[in-house]
């Protein structure tokens, strides 16, 4: 099966954007994973294409409408292979993490509804089941870049993409750490030189130097990772 990325939203023509470029453009274009994106205002009721309505309670900004977010996602999910999670991007929603890139990157694919004002109506979040993820502590101005992110964390997992699949192992996150640092040639540059255990082509020192790099940057700017690191361990 094709795994399918569905995004609902009221710019489709961001769609596919930078990720019809470089790895995840090839593999679109050879079929390698689709891609559908729906413009909530085509479920719209007035000439006008309205989707937004005044916050009830009074307040600032507009929020979109339940029946209309609601008749986009249940045509996406008609069009969508069974089992396909449905994703609202917020800022108040689970946060984003490796494990979970891949756990949607193993499945048939996922639905992305990219919200835009101050939000989208709590009832159809609750009547559709809708899972809301956010991928960072900050505010966009709407879920489109979002969508975006999650897709290509997902599309360089699918098989075929990265040329060599051993890539994955080793970054970020993989292990519940940073990486560690990368280093090429020129030998020297500016006065620094490459580690030498790196020119020793003795595998296991550089493996074991690699494994401190990367606990020591883990420790240092990521102490959050390295508490749940220890804790995995113990």
């Amino acid at each position: 099966m094709t795994w399918k990325a569905t995004v609902l939203t009221l710019f489709p023509e961001m769609f596919p954007g930078p990720l019809g470029h470089s790895l995840a453009g090839k593999a679109l274009a050879d079929g390698v994973w689709q891609l559908d994106a729906i413009d909530i205002r085509d479920f719209a009721h007035d000439k006008h294409r309205s989707v937004d309505d005044t916050p009830a309670g009074g307040g600032a900004g507009m929020v979109m409408r339940a029946d209309i977010a609601a008749a986009a996602i249940d045509t996406a999910k008609a069009k969508a292979p069974a089992g396909t999670p449905t994703i609202y991007l917020s800022p108040r929603g689970t946060p984003l993490t490796q494990a979970g890139v891949e756990m949607l990157a193993h499945g048939p694919g996922v639905i992305l509804l990219c919200g835009r004002f101050e939000g989208l109506d709590q009832r159809v979040l609750d009547a559709r089941e809708i899972e809301e993820v956010s991928i960072g502590d900050y505010v966009l101005s709407g879920g489109d870049l979002a969508a975006h992110v999650i897709m290509d964390a997902c599309v360089r997992l699918l098989p075929g993409v990265v040329g060599n699949a051993g890539t994955h192992d080793e970054e970020s996150f993989a292990a519940g750490l940073l990486e560690y640092p990368h280093y090429t040639r020129p030998r020297e540059w500016e006065g620094h030189a490459i580690p030498d255990v790196l020119l020793s082509g003795d595998h296991e020192k550089i493996a074991a130097w690699r494994r401190e790099q990367a606990e020591a940057l883990t420790k240092t700017r990521r102490p959050d990772l390295w508490e749940k690191h220890g804790k995995a361990k113990s």
